[in-house]
């Protein structure tokens, strides 16, 4: 299946959907019990949640990140309401929300470092808190477009992570598709929708003026500057953020020089700023996550995963052709039955 053409008007099969709706209360279900266990059992659950489950995400987004997307709890709390909104975001809109979602995850992110990886119950609050806000969302903006396709936290690392998916992955939650975003839609085309975010340009400036462009430079750094700290207290907040954003400021410039003197385009460094990100990642997590149960193997799991993110990276290098003409919206698939019509693109 050509993943630049996933077919998001045709009607799922009775075994997809039950699939997928299995899926998603599963998972639904299981983040609720970690949420209790966050209050219960906080130390347990918090090695689960940091040293199991989390580190299983990046690479799902390498694979194809519609698998996390199609089962996200919040996404599900996003959808619930969402039948009865008709609002969308759109124009100078887009750029607004990027914003917000990229700030948030550089806000959320190094709390981990004085507050989340040690304090279960105040994780507990916050995940229920943004649970909350993207329900609410989902009553006041159509479909995905107020939280998952918005503002949410995690959207600018599925798009960095799911550039070059492995195999093709739908899921019920958009069929047939809604026009909740105006364009770049990653459950529409992941293939693009970085590209999407990143202005449409093939040179080495217009990433350098979008919101998703300098996150994508500034990421590797942030990694990086996250993994250079350990857990303290809150007296620690401020080494912590100068820590992280420092080294995240330091590689957003270092990638900025580095595509004007190279002039790299953006189809080639986008690919290699998610790999390097990715990798970074997983050379910290891996061996951290085999430690924290006292486990062998953490060294070798981490050189199986750069190993497996190398080739995600040729694949995407591969793969990664020029916009010839800067596409202003993606479209769905053709239609396949007259009684399930092919909705219109996004505006």
């Amino acid at each position: 299946m050509n993943l630049r053409h996933q077919t998001l008007s045709t009607p799922l099969s009775t075994g997809a959907k039950m699939f997928w709706n299995g899926s998603k209360l599963v998972v639904f279900v299981a983040t609720l019990a970690v949420i209790a266990g966050l209050f219960v059992r906080p130390e347990i659950t918090l090695d689960i949640l940091w040293f199991i489950l989390i580190p299983i995400l990046p690479v799902t987004f390498l694979l194809n990140s519609g698998m996390w997307r199609g089962v996200c709890p919040l996404a599900t709390a996003n959808m619930i309401g969402s039948s009865r909104a008709s609002r969308e975001v759109s124009g100078s809109w887009l750029n607004l929300t990027a914003s917000v979602g990229i700030v948030l995850l550089f806000v959320l992110v190094p709390a981990r470092r004085f507050l989340f990886n040690t304090d279960g119950p105040i994780l507990a609050i916050v995940v229920l808190a943004v649970t909350a806000l993207a329900f609410g969302l989902g009553w006041l903006v159509k479909a995905k477009g107020g939280f998952c396709n918005a503002i949410c936290p995690v959207l600018p690392v599925e798009k960095l992570y799911g550039q070059a998916p492995f195999f093709g992955v739908r899921n019920a939650r958009c069929v047939p598709c809604n026009h909740c975003t105006a364009k770049g839609c990653h459950d529409l085309d992941p293939t693009t929708s970085a590209r999407h975010a990143a202005g449409n340009g093939n040179g080495s400036h217009a990433w350098m003026k979008t919101p998703f462009g300098l996150f994508a430079a500034a990421f590797p750094g942030f990694i990086f500057g996250y993994f250079q700290l350990s857990d303290a207290g809150l007296e620690q907040i401020l080494p912590v953020y100068g820590t992280i954003l420092g080294w995240a400021a330091v590689s957003l410039v270092l990638f900025v020089v580095l595509a004007l003197v190279l002039r790299i385009p953006t189809h080639r460094l986008l690919p290699f700023l998610g790999a390097l990100s990715v990798g970074i990642y997983y050379w910290y997590a891996a061996p951290a996550s085999f430690d924290a149960f006292a486990l062998p193997g953490g060294l070798v799991a981490r050189w199986a995963l750069l190993a497996f993110i190398a080739w995600w990276l040729f694949r995407a290098l591969k793969q990664a052709t020029p916009f010839h003409t800067p596409p202003a919206r993606p479209f769905a698939a053709r239609a396949v039955s007259p009684n399930f019509p092919l909705p219109q693109a996004p505006r």
